[in-house]
């Protein structure tokens, strides 16, 4: 193996430990949320270091290995995507941590399981994680079929967010007293669909990477 292959390796074995735990802590933190565990909540704030020092470690390699081995083509298309990539991992790590701050406040009234249950929370969070496990299927694999039918899925988690904003909406006219609990609820669940549009963004580098194809600013295309 050539010296530069070893290089992209060592990076692309590390981008995989980055996104197995990217995916551990959407477990975690959705497990967290839909059962009020400020204690599993906790351990996912405790895990975010290891995120940020992940993609730190990850960009510094990339940027090295651009540098150092003047790559073209696929190989300069990979460093450059896996460098957006890692970024983009770390700001959904970073919405998993601040849906697990609140529940550790716990500033007011969690919203019942009936209510979470209407806001297809679980489903929300369950499509988020499908995404990041088929794109890295698709990255690992190099193949970008599975690519459709991640994006739709995004369109699917805004569905149930734009849902749950008249369902929220319907709740604070009928309980003003719970309203500021309402809203909190509604930030959890526009993070979760942040998530969604990240998880968009990573296909659409795969998609640089593999295909040398830009999809960015092209939704209203599909």
């Amino acid at each position: 193996m050539k010296h530069t292959e070893q290089e992209l390796a060592l990076i692309r074995d590390a981008v995989s430990q980055m996104w197995g735990l990217v995916l551990s802590q959407l477990e975690k933190v959705k497990q967290a949320y839909l059962t009020n565990d400020a204690e599993l909540a906790r351990e996912v704030c405790s895990r975010e270091k290891r995120v940020d020092s992940f993609e730190l470690k990850i960009d510094s390699d990339c940027e090295n290995y651009i540098a150092l081995f003047s790559p073209v083509a696929v190989d300069l298309r990979l460093g450059l995507s896996l460098i957006k990539i890692c970024g983009t991992l770390e700001r959904i790590a970073d919405f998993a941590d601040g849906i697990a701050r609140h529940v550790i406040t716990g500033d007011c009234e969690q919203p019942t399981d009936t209510l979470k249950e209407e806001l297809q929370v679980a489903a929300m969070f369950d499509t988020v994680i499908s995404m990041l496990s088929e794109s890295f299927v698709a990255l690992e694999s190099e193949n970008t079929r599975l690519t459709g039918k991640i994006l739709a899925q995004d369109a699917t988690i805004d569905t149930i967010y734009h849902n749950a904003i008249n369902i929220l909406a319907d709740f604070i006219q009928k309980d003003p007293s719970r309203a500021v609990c309402a809203l909190q609820t509604l930030l959890v669940l526009r993070k979760i669909e942040r998530m969604g549009d990240h998880c968009r963004n990573i296909v659409e580098e795969i998609v640089f990477y593999i295909d040398a194809k830009i999809l960015k600013h092209r939704k209203s295309q599909e």
